[in-house]
């Protein structure tokens, strides 16, 4: 009781490298900047495309919304920390920072799971796909991540709020991530770890469990297509998300499923840094090389 309470937080982004620090600083900025704009020309050509406005871009506009969420929410402050060799934050701002992250995290999880089933009705049931997935059920389809996500994460967040922070201010990290800020804590800190870990598997493994099973239908479904060329054509309208999904998590679960004992922290930035700066590049990349008809839409905007 009688030692300072800490207001806020450094965090030392890569402070092991600072040789490299202009290196970093100008590779990240890039790689943010064609993010941002790989994602919002994702979101411009389905709102103004009526060739694009189907369910599938749709909800694939929230996907890129969710990515920029993601990406704006942890780069620009991981950039002044590796510009200036740290990066202050106050408390209330890492929190809201952790908040928005985990987040829009659960939020992805659960798109991804509803962009399966998208794609399981288009492929499993083509007849009755434009009548089941109308205009009401994409917005509720879109809308429930988003609620759940923001929601459900509040849990884990707001007991955090009423935690002491009396001993160490330095986040050896370059974002507020969960397990380095109750580390910092002299609160007992076992109840929220025991939430997080409750709330967080059953949003990890549901949507993904439910993605494997919607793609073993429709693995099923193209192996009974007679012709070759059917079955490429057909598979190639779900290949890019099926990439999406193994790369979003398998970051995930090399960040928070394998055990990360005797890993270094240069390891665990290294993990994270695929989550929170290259995976949200690599959809827009693979979504807009995969599908002719975003080319296509690509090429008369810019041809405008």
């Amino acid at each position: 009781m009688n030692q300072t309470r800490v207001t806020e937080f450094i965090l030392l982004a890569f402070g092991n490298l600072h040789s490299f620090n202009i290196v970093l600083f100008i590779l990240f900025l890039i790689i943010f900047l064609f993010t941002v704009i790989g994602n919002l020309v994702l979101i411009v050509l389905f709102s103004v495309n009526t060739k694009l406005q189907s369910p599938m871009y749709y909800l694939l506009c929230h996907l890129s919304f969710s990515d920029l969420v993601i990406s704006s929410n942890i780069v620009p402050n991981m950039l002044d920390a590796i510009l200036f060799g740290g990066k202050k934050m106050s408390f209330i701002a890492c929190i809201t920072q952790l908040y928005f992250f985990s987040g829009s995290t659960f939020t992805e999880c659960f798109l991804l799971s509803v962009m399966s089933y998208d794609r399981y009705l288009a492929i499993c049931n083509p007849l009755r796909y434009s009548s089941i997935m109308d205009f009401k059920l994409q917005i509720c389809l879109s809308l429930w991540p988003w609620l759940v996500g923001l929601t459900v994460n509040l849990s884990g967040v707001l007991p955090i709020l009423n935690f002491f922070f009396c001993y160490d201010n330095i986040i050896d990290h370059f974002f507020c991530d969960i397990s380095p800020v109750l580390k910092l804590s002299c609160s007992d800190t076992s109840l929220v770890e025991l939430e997080v870990f409750l709330f967080s598997m059953p949003l990890f493994i549901l949507p993904c469990g439910f993605i494997i099973v919607t793609y073993v239908y429709i693995f099923l479904t193209i192996l009974k297509i007679p012709s070759t060329t059917g079955k490429q054509k057909t598979f190639s309208t779900c290949s890019s998300h099926l990439i999406v999904v193994v790369t979003f998590y398998g970051t995930l679960i090399a960040k928070y499923m394998i055990p990360s004992v005797g890993h270094s922290s240069l390891i665990n930035k290294i993990v994270s840094l695929l989550h929170t700066l290259f995976t949200p590049l690599l959809n827009p990349i693979i979504y807009s090389l995969r599908n002719q008809d975003i080319k296509v839409a690509l090429k008369k905007m810019v041809g405008q």
